[in-house]
């Protein structure tokens, strides 16, 4: 929710947008970028004059299903576009939790937020084929191109994923299509040892399979390894995953019905009321250690299992930078995502940056934004 008193700007295109954020800028109006708002409070604490939202960015401009590409608005949300792209069995490989199907996607690219489809489909910077951004001095800046093959141009689709509006504001993205697969079945292997988990998420993740999402769940003591496979007729590949999954010792079920076994997995990224979330990354074959140290938080957890990512929930009372110092022997990033308003205030939420990493950012954000108005405080540094 903005606070009272916060002046909203809500432009209707992007040109609109470019003006508003040149007349805060002119104003020395700092702002901050607005979808959905399901992700709003991630990042770092950071006050802003104005919300910029992209509400009324939100349409599917074009969809080439010959080409399996499409045009959207910043704000368009992302359940829209896929039931839009569906009628022509085809999907934007994007799929992170959608609270309530507000999540935009503007907002899903800005924060780099993702689900269990990154497994094959990778990164939401990799399905972007292009973008246009409003800068802060007014300028309308575009990159890439409405074609798959494309080398044209600074690649700035890349640089404002998961920027959090630090440099300025996404205001339409050209994205690549995939088919959507005619018919899905998931394997799913049990087990309350972690050691077992990790050992069939590596037998999986090692074999010459062509897997759509495979995940790891860890909660009350006993967690899962998820397989899903989709096309024609997934079920061969599927029996080799079940095989693998018993030979690693663990408890073997398969379903065609799985649509709730994934939305669960996707959900269980952003905390509860009373929880705090981490994202954070370690080797796959750390996985195990990862887990028990959910285990000693009193959390659960959900990742992707060949990716080396997971999305560790504690109770809110959890010292932030305790589990910080807990998981840091594995874990090679820990950022908090979800926490109440409390423990956000007080808690650390990007950890200890590298240096020079964080003077390029520095220098990257004075380029994009001179005035320094963009998303102020919001990302490691107060860059």
């Amino acid at each position: 929710m903005a606070k009272t008193g916060v002046r909203t700007e809500t432009p209707t295109t992007p040109r609109e947008a470019a003006e508003a954020l040149r007349a805060l800028s002119s104003m020395g109006t700092t702002f901050r970028a607005r979808g959905g708002g399901t992700k709003f409070g991630w990042g770092a604490e950071g006050e802003a004059g104005a919300i910029v939202s992209t509400q009324s960015l939100g349409e599917v401009k074009e969809h080439n299903a010959a080409d399996m590409t499409a045009v959207l608005g910043a704000g368009t949300p992302l359940a829209i576009a896929q039931k839009a792209f569906a009628e022509s069995s085809q999907m934007l490989a994007l799929d992170p939790p959608l609270i309530d199907d507000a999540a935009t996607i503007g907002g899903i690219i800005a924060t780099n937020d993702s689900g269990p489809l990154r497994h094959r489909y990778r990164a939401p910077r990799d399905l972007v084929l292009g973008m246009t951004i409003a800068l802060s001095d007014g300028t309308l800046a575009r990159s890439g191109s409405r074609v798959i093959k494309n080398v044209a141009g600074y690649d700035i689709a890349k640089l404002f994923t998961g920027s959090l509006g630090t440099l300025g504001l996404i205001v339409e993205v050209i994205v690549r299509l995939h088919p959507l697969p005619q018919r899905t079945v998931t394997v799913v292997g049990a087990g309350d040892d972690p050691k077992l988990i990790q050992e069939g998420s590596l037998a999986l993740g090692h074999a010459p399979l062509e897997i759509e999402a495979m995940d790891v769940s860890w909660n009350d003591g006993s967690g899962r390894v998820l397989a899903r496979f989709g096309g024609v007729a997934p079920e061969g590949q599927s029996a080799t995953a079940r095989t693998l999954l018993e030979k690693a010792g663990l408890d073997v079920t398969e379903t065609t019905d799985d649509a709730a076994l994934w939305t669960e997995q996707r959900d269980r990224q952003r905390a509860g009321d009373d929880e705090l979330s981490v994202k954070l990354s370690a080797l796959p074959a750390d996985l195990a250690e990862i887990i028990a140290a959910t285990e000693r938080f009193g959390g659960s957890l959900v990742g992707r299992a060949g990716l080396g990512l997971c999305w560790l929930r504690a109770p809110s009372t959890t010292p932030v930078d305790d589990l910080r110092r807990e998981v840091g022997a594995w874990a090679r990033h820990c950022v908090l995502l979800d926490a109440p308003a409390g423990v956000r205030a007080e808690a650390d939420v990007w950890g200890e940056p590298d240096p020079v990493t964080l003077q390029l950012m520095r220098a990257i954000k004075s380029r994009f934004d001179p005035a320094g108005v963009c998303a102020p405080g919001l990302y490691m540094g107060g860059i």
